[in-house]
């Protein structure tokens, strides 16, 4: 294993707090929370969660691609979502981006998410086991 890299990108949005995008150690990268933030404008998508959902998943497409790797190297991930209630319009959206051999998941129902949004999502990664990037 190689050291570990800082991964970042004004193609998603900055963090929040004292933590990174993302990290990559070898041929892992490990994925901050991604939340609805549009990185250009720094302000919450509007619309519910289906909306947010899509800009979570081009948030952390963005910081994947960063780190030159892409969805298809997900193995794991991991949903916070505000209300489960919202787990079949989160569900549909999320789906859209893992058409084949999707990844590992976990989902959990939290009492807030930063910025109060209604989604977020981190992802775990491995990059050059398939001759990938």
């Amino acid at each position: 294993m190689t050291g570990k890299k800082v991964v970042a990108t004004n193609q998603a949005p900055a963090a929040i707090g004292p933590y990174s995008q993302a990290i990559k150690i070898g041929n892992l990268i490990f994925t901050s929370g991604q939340i609805p933030l549009d990185p250009a404008s720094g302000r919450i998508v509007d619309g519910g969660a289906a909306e947010q959902t899509a800009r979570v998943m081009a948030n952390l497409q963005a910081v994947l691609a960063a780190a030159r790797a892409g969805l298809e190297d997900i193995v794991k991930t991991t949903v916070y979502i505000k209300d489960m209630n919202d787990f079949s319009a989160i569900n549909e959206v999320y789906g859209r981006y893992f058409t084949q051999e999707p990844p590992a998941r976990s989902c959990v129902e939290v009492a807030r998410l930063p910025k109060d949004v209604l989604v977020e999502i981190e992802a775990v990664a491995v990059v050059g086991n398939n001759g990938g990037r």
